[in-house]
């Protein structure tokens, strides 16, 4: 029988929550990695991301865009999941270890809580545009640019499915 149960436990609900469990992964000596996105349509590219995201440490913690957030920042149209589907579509995965909403704009007073041994975006950022790179590096931390797989988005295959 699967645990199904252990999904929704990956599903961090709250700051408290979120410094409760990486305390306890860090008393276990564990590092923590921490990257974000929308994860609206799931698709290979972010799979190839979260997977080079979560070689960088032991424990993957996903910031995942609230619907207000995306729709700041892709449109009206956006997102196609609502949060609660990409919630449990991310905490699914093997590779992601916990996933918490944020709503803000940007994921940086996350990172501050989360205060990750390593920061990992896409190849489309550079360190210098990474929100909360100055922070996690001052803390003794580190930042990853990992690349991206050519040929997937979101955008296109919402683009390839109106073409249809």
């Amino acid at each position: 029988m699967k645990n199904i149960k252990a999904i929704e436990e990956k599903i961090i609900s709250s700051p408290h929550d979120l410094a409760f469990w990486l305390n306890r992964k860090r008393i276990l000596g564990k590092t923590i990695a921490f990257t974000n996105g929308c994860f609206d349509i799931l698709h290979e590219g972010h799979i190839f991301s979260l997977s080079q995201a979560a070689k960088e440490a032991d424990c993957l913690v996903v910031g995942l865009n609230a619907d207000c957030s995306v729709r700041k920042l892709k449109g009206e149209h956006r997102p196609v999941n609502n949060e609660h589907a990409r919630l449990l579509i991310l905490a699914s995965l093997l590779i992601v270890d916990a996933v918490i909403l944020f709503e803000e704009d940007t994921p940086l007073e996350l990172i501050k809580k989360v205060m990750p041994d390593v920061l990992v975006k896409g190849g489309d950022y550079t360190v210098e545009t990474i929100v909360g790179a100055k922070e996690v590096i001052a803390n003794g931390g580190r930042v990853a640019v990992n690349p991206l797989l050519p040929g997937f988005s979101t955008t296109g295959i919402i683009e390839k499915i109106r073409s249809l």
